[in-house]
């Protein structure tokens, strides 16, 4: 029975927490220094051992040795590019520019000992098209018919309506004039108007 017991109480320390004796400052200060993460505690020292095994630190005396080391090591390949990029500007300089420095130098210096001065040749402005603003009298023949078949509607239609104009005079009041005409016609005369 106190095997049993024994081995409950193990397979129960695998999976669950265990105490760690620590003294108050300490506890304090991981407390509040896990407290910026939003994480648990355990969370938060297992992130930080994880840290130190990842990047081979020794928080009692090597570790800072060894950042400090990586950060030379960086610095030196830093410096290595910037003496290649260094070179190639040379280069570009030896190779290109300055030839080409140069000979714009002696064109300049050509011109000068030359002391003429160059003509300058009018500048020859197109003229501004201004018939686009003037109507046209021309129309093509089809929207000319066009335009008259529908005058020739809108004549008719307008002769329909004034031959349906009645002038009415009333007992009491001035004459007005009444037109003859349906709702429907009506409305489609409004639309057509439209």
């Amino acid at each position: 029975m106190e095997k049993q017991s024994k081995n409950a109480r193990t397979k129960k320390v695998t999976g669950g927490y265990s105490n760690i004796t620590v003294k108050k400052e300490t506890a304090l200060r991981f407390r509040t220094y896990s407290k910026k993460f939003n994480k648990s505690h355990s969370e938060v020292l297992d992130g930080m051992i994880q840290y130190f095994k990842e990047n081979h630190l020794d928080p009692f005396g090597e570790g800072t040795k060894v950042i400090l080391d990586s950060i030379k090591k960086l610095q030196l390949e830093m410096m290595k590019k910037f003496d290649r990029l260094i070179a190639i500007i040379k280069n570009m300089e030896k190779t290109s520019i300055r030839p080409t420095y140069e000979m714009v130098l002696i064109l300049y210096e050509a011109y000068v000992k030359d002391g003429r001065k160059p003509r300058r040749e009018p500048v020859q402005l197109q003229e501004e098209r201004k018939d686009f603003l003037e109507p046209r009298n021309t129309v093509p023949k089809v929207e000319h018919d066009r335009m008259l078949q529908e005058f020739k509607e809108y004549k008719n239609r307008c002769n329909e309506i004034l031959s349906s104009v009645e002038k009415v005079e009333p007992m009491i009041g001035k004459p007005y004039l009444k037109i003859n005409m349906g709702i429907g016609d009506f409305e489609s005369l409004k639309h057509l108007l439209r």
